[in-house]
């Protein structure tokens, strides 16, 4: 991802490998909806899926070894990301892949979370950083996705792609969910505990 570690310094730079690659991904957007929705090119629409897997990883790594870590690049990387998730997620149940109601699950989470953000900005703090664990979850989910469109197409790698890619969906929604609500604890802490960017200030001119 374009997005490294905290200790890593973020430039202002825009056109950078990663994001060049992320961009890539992004474009690859409406042609996986249309490969799986319109022509039903199962097969074509698995490469996009597993591409998209492979240049997020390979657009991390380059952001390291390159140095080219940016600001820019920290928010367009997790914004295709869940992009991804939500657009597979939506296309697999108008085909009937998975049930709606995992759906709702997974992008319910993220909604609840891009609305508690708000309690961030109010206060001048940047986003809570990322924990392992939802990385992993996502991790997990990003690999279901393509097991669980691989066991729809009639080849032989189906009958192991069908179990495989329903325990990776199981066990990664339980972390998704299970994430969610610790950053959704620890975002009501910092609105217990910090107050809101100029109410301060005004308290005590109030007083």
């Amino acid at each position: 991802m374009s997005s490294v570690d905290g200790g890593t310094a973020q430039s202002d730079r825009i056109v950078t490998v990663p994001n060049l690659l992320s961009l890539v991904r992004l474009l690859g957007v409406p042609l996986f909806v249309y490969l799986l929705l319109v022509t039903q090119s199962d097969g074509w629409a698995l490469v996009i899926l597993i591409a998209s897997g492979f240049t997020d990883w390979l657009d991390g790594k380059l952001a390291r070894v390159l140095g080219q870590s940016s600001r820019f690049g920290a928010l367009l990387d997790p914004f295709v990301d869940r992009l991804y998730v939500v657009t597979t997620l939506v296309t697999f149940v108008i085909r009937g892949f998975i049930p709606w109601w995992v759906a709702a699950i997974l992008i319910g989470r993220d909604a609840v979370l891009a609305l508690l953000l708000v309690i961030y900005r109010r206060r001048g703090l940047p986003p809570p950083e990322v924990i392992y664990l939802g990385k992993g979850a996502t991790f997990l989910l990003m690999f279901a996705m393509p097991m669980i469109l691989a066991a729809h197409i009639d080849w032989g790698f189906a009958a192991v792609a069908q179990p495989l890619g329903s325990a990776l969906l199981i066990w990664g929604t339980v972390l998704y969910v299970w994430t969610g609500l610790l950053y959704a604890m620890t975002a009501l802490r910092v609105m217990r505990m910090i107050p809101v960017r100029g109410a301060a200030g005004s308290e005590r001119e109030a007083r």
